[in-house]
């Protein structure tokens, strides 16, 4: 067993679950970050592609002039078109990614008590890929009717945003869970979701202000990371006016623009891993409030010591 190891199946209370979360990152960030970049090194590569072509469009609207080693007839609105379907296309693969690679990694780390392996993560998402999918049919589904139900109480004043950030937190709650549920027990996309669905409104208020605080917490941490390349951005701005030159023809500039927009994109979806390690604790403990299963096994090893 790992000497940092964190147990995460208690009757905590909502502090000490929030303070779970804190402790595990703090013992197993570096574990996890390494295996966070192994399992999205394609998509890093795809981020970069989506903001060069973002930005190369962008700063050659502005410019109407372009000089970036491409023939100046090209209409900038393409470059603008492809970056914005590669981006979407690559936040919406890396998310999946990431939500069942937190979901196997909590999964594993319960399982084999902070030993975890790379393979043993990879082989667990193979394992259930097909239930992966249909969670994820199930999801757009939802995300659907989430859109227009948030259409419709947008007209509401203020009641309208109220219902909007409850049905968010709400679903986001239902699905991390139901990711969770599927690695943790092995459980189909529709028995997951429905004790996701199970969990949720059992513990309601408990669940959507614990999605609140981390929602927030993971914000402020994306936040931060985000400053980087506004610094960076800013940095370069003052001195190039300053010199006169002009950003918007300038080839350092779009290496610059680029680099600092993939790094914006990049923090986005890993707080969106966070967020799903932070599911995956509440996950477990609920699962043990409700089923007793961990303090059960405790109950029966004080027995077979005392025989």
């Amino acid at each position: 067993m790992n000497k940092t190891y964190i147990e995460l199946r208690l009757r905590s209370s909502f502090g000490d679950i929030i303070n779970n979360y804190f402790l595990f990152l703090k013992y197993n960030f570096k574990t996890y970050i390494n295996l966070y970049l192994r399992y999205n090194a394609i998509s890093i590569i795809f981020t970069l592609i989506a903001s060069y072509l973002l930005v190369t469009g962008f700063m050659g609207l502005a410019s109407r002039d372009f000089r970036f080693g491409m023939d100046s007839n090209i209409d900038t609105n393409v470059y603008l078109i492809a970056g914005a379907v590669v981006l979407v296309l690559m936040i919406f693969i890396t998310s999946l990614i990431n939500y069942s690679f937190s979901s196997a990694y909590i999964s594993e780390y319960v399982a084999k008590q902070g030993d975890i392996a790379s393979r043993s993560i990879w082989t667990n998402i193979k394992k259930n890929l097909g239930n992966i999918i249909i969670l994820l049919l199930i999801g757009v589904g939802i995300y659907l009717v989430y859109i227009l139900i948030s259409l419709v109480v947008a007209f509401i004043p203020l009641l309208g945003l109220f219902i909007q950030y409850g049905l968010n937190f709400t679903l986001a709650a239902i699905f991390g869970l139901a990711f969770i549920a599927i690695f943790f027990n092995n459980r189909s996309a529709g028995s997951a979701i429905a004790e996701a669905w199970d969990f949720t409104f059992s513990n309601f208020w408990n669940v959507i202000l614990y999605g609140l605080v981390i929602g927030i917490l993971n914000l402020m941490i994306t936040a931060l990371i985000s400053t980087i390349p506004g610094f960076i951005i800013g940095i370069y701005l003052f001195f190039s006016i300053e010199s006169d030159v002009d950003f918007y023809t300038s080839t350092l500039a779009s290496i610059i623009f680029t680099l600092s927009f993939a790094m914006f994109i990049l923090s986005f979806i890993f707080s969106q891993a966070l967020s799903q390690l932070a599911y995956g604790i509440l996950y477990c403990n609920l699962y043990e409030k409700k089923y007793n299963v961990y303090l059960k096994e405790k109950i029966e090893q004080i027995g077979l010591n005392e025989s």
